[in-house]
């Protein structure tokens, strides 16, 4: 079977949940995957709008969710140390945690939430920002799986 990742709060490529946005509660939806590979030491997730004015636009990074791992619940706190040594980072809200779909009036934009398997646990201090994260991935990556939803206002 192939890694996979699932959300109950939409369908794949439909629309986010206001819940889910900055329009709403802003919290991050409940996210489920499967059948990582073999040799799958942790997790990371990187969670952005390709459709921004400015480009591609982070809305969350999180890394070192242990192996075990394959939920993370609905509405993840906000904070840099997690508790199960998962780490979170800066958003291009510059904000820790998830920042939720927030896209200027017009044609709705496209998210897309990447969990990538990964075959160490990563050196990265929790606040980092992206280009910190994606560096220290680099070389790591054994799989990942995405899920795409739009939103639109």
């Amino acid at each position: 079977m192939p890694f996979a990742l699932k959300t109950t709060a939409f369908a794949a490529g439909g629309e986010i949940p206001k819940k889910h946005t900055c329009d709403g509660a802003d919290v991050s939806p409940a996210l489920n995957w499967n059948h990582a590979p073999d040799g799958t030491q942790s997790f990371a997730l990187i969670a952005d709008d390709p459709d921004a004015p400015v480009g591609t636009w982070t809305h969350w990074i999180i890394w070192n969710i242990p192996a075990r791992t394959t939920t993370l619940q609905e509405g993840v706190p906000k904070v840099g140390e997690c508790g199960d040594g998962a780490r979170q980072g800066r958003n291009d809200f510059k904000r820790i945690g998830y920042g939720g779909p927030c896209p200027p009036p017009g044609k709705p934009h496209r998210y897309f939430f990447r969990v990538y398997a990964l075959d160490a646990k990563l050196d990265v201090k929790a606040g980092a920002d992206r280009n910190e994260l994606a560096r220290a991935m680099k070389e790591h990556v054994l799989s990942e799986t995405e899920l795409m939803g739009t939103y639109g206002r």
